[in-house]
């Protein structure tokens, strides 16, 4: 099962539509440096690079990403950092997407990871209720993560307050299910990645 198939777009326009956002990333990054705007040229200079990732993937390791999952990590980080911009402030229901669309592809990552290391080990039998149960709590742990790393930072990360971060995890928890519900048969080709990449560690 393919992402690619639920869009309902062909791999060229998903790819098209992953180098437009690129290059509006790359555009944020050249305005904040222009502006001077240090916070938003870190947040396009990360963002920009996680769309990279797949491309790294791909030369060296010969692993093509499904182009729908590359189209979703990218809308997701062009969606924080636009949000950077000020729409995180000027529109709630802004963040509520934005953390429900990471939470989906930090879900997806977590549960490809669990997966393949459950099918590398002969002494990993996990029953599928749990698979469940361990990507909402993977997500929520990486949210806390999250949060603590923005007081961390208060300097350069915008902080907005204890009702926030609730409302935060609570959209975070809704990517979470959305992901063990309905989407783990779009990961299993990374799945099938990373379970590739640890038998040829373990018998490297």
């Amino acid at each position: 099962m393919r992402l690619t198939e639920a869009f309902g777009l062909s791999d060229s326009q998903e790819r098209f539509l992953v180098r437009a956002q690129q290059l509006l990333l790359l555009g944020l990054v050249g305005y904040g440096v222009i502006t001077g705007w240090f916070s938003i040229t870190v947040t396009a200079c990360l963002a920009l690079g996680i769309t990279l990732l797949p491309a790294v993937l791909r030369r060296e390791y010969g692993y093509t990403m499904d182009a729908g999952l590359v189209l979703w990590i990218t809308l997701a980080v062009v969606l924080h950092t636009i949000g950077s911009l000020g729409l995180y402030e000027l529109f709630q229901w802004y963040d509520e997407i934005t953390h429900t669309v990471s939470a989906v592809v930090i879900a997806g990552l977590g549960y490809a990871s669990f997966r393949a290391f459950e099918l590398h080990s002969d002494e990993i039998d996990v029953p599928p209720k749990f698979r469940s149960v361990f990507i909402v709590v993977f997500v929520l742990a990486i949210g806390v993560f999250w949060e603590v790393l923005e007081f961390a930072f208060g300097g350069l990360v915008t902080v907005y307050g204890i009702d926030d971060i609730v409302t935060d995890f609570v959209f975070n928890a809704v990517g979470a299910v959305i992901m063990a519900v309905w989407g783990t048969g779009y990961v299993s080709e990374l799945v099938g990645f990373f379970r590739s990449r640890l038998r040829s560690n373990s018998e490297g």
